[in-house]
């Protein structure tokens, strides 16, 4: 389907999430924490993660989205549950949203699926996690086949998620765009699962990096499913991840209206090409947010 048609076919082309942010300040959204996808510090993380998040909440982040839990463990990064979230509580921070690793599930079966779902609940309930995400599929995964195989598998998770009480969300990049045949995988996941149970979390750079919808046209058409974002800039010449501000996207003009969103929460992310290194790009990025996008937010 091309861009004009998915919109049009929304039936809401032109309405509140395509108008410009200034255009919303009478609504008053809330203030949101400011976020980081601790994936972007993988090395960091990796060496000492109570220095990290240390470190990190020096630089004005309040909240984090996690990366590699141990499920057979219940663990993260190196620490049980329980304790991690007792240094997150030290620390006064929160990770209302973790990446978890669904991709080797679809193949599998469903009950093989649900037993790591009910892992990653009992792992998420134990840091006090709202959203269970997941964030990518594996290359060989990236075909029409596939597509066509993982709304039963999104939804069958974000039931069990959502009977458990927490939220789940799908991850988009890039490769999800791929046009076959006047279609793509992601209109086929956001068409074919249930809005009650599958939100979205909008990773801004990687729609950008596609080209063909702006956020904000997903927005309009879908309003209220994209409940998180992750924001990362993209580097001039090479189209790579770039520290907010350093890159090409003018997020003043692309930002979608949160409250047509549904946001609840928001990651900056940079996963590497980092002018310096993981610690100074995570503040180079803080810094730019909070002079140039944080009144958005």
């Amino acid at each position: 389907m091309d861009r004009k048609t998915f919109i049009q076919n929304a039936g809401i082309i032109g309405g509140a999430a395509m108008l410009p942010l200034v255009g919303f300040s009478a609504l008053k959204p809330p203030k949101y924490k400011l976020g980081y996808q601790l994936y972007s510090i993988r090395d960091e993380m990796a060496k000492n993660p109570v220095a990290t998040l240390k470190a990190l909440k020096a630089m004005g982040y309040q909240d984090f989205e996690t990366y590699g839990y141990e499920a057979q463990k219940n663990m993260f990064y190196g620490f049980s549950a329980s304790e991690f979230n007792h240094i997150l509580e030290d620390l006064e921070l929160t990770v209302n949203s973790g990446h978890y690793g669904f991709a080797p599930f679809i193949m599998q079966s469903d009950d093989a699926l649900k037993r790591y779902v009910d892992r990653c609940i009992v792992g998420a309930k134990a840091v006090n996690s709202k959203y269970i995400t997941w964030p990518f599929i594996e290359p060989e995964q990236r075909n029409l086949e596939t597509y066509k195989l993982m709304p039963h598998k999104l939804n069958l998770i974000g039931k069990e998620v959502t009977q458990a009480g927490l939220g789940f969300a799908y991850h988009n990049h890039g490769y999800e765009f791929k046009d076959y045949g006047g279609t793509h995988g992601f209109e086929i996941i956001l068409n074919e699962t249930d809005p009650e149970y599958v939100k979205f979390q909008m990773d801004l750079y990687w729609v950008m990096h596609a080209g063909k919808y702006t956020p904000k046209e997903l927005v309009a058409a879908h309003p209220g499913r994209y409940v998180m974002w992750h924001i990362k800039d993209m580097d001039k010449i090479t189209r790579d991840y770039s520290e907010l501000g350093n890159g090409s996207i003018n997020y003043h003009e692309v930002l979608p209206d949160p409250v047509a969103s549904g946001l609840e929460f928001f990651y900056i992310e940079q996963g590497g090409n980092y002018a310096v290194n993981s610690k100074e790009s995570a503040a180079i990025s803080a810094n730019y947010f909070k002079k140039e996008l944080q009144q958005y937010l």
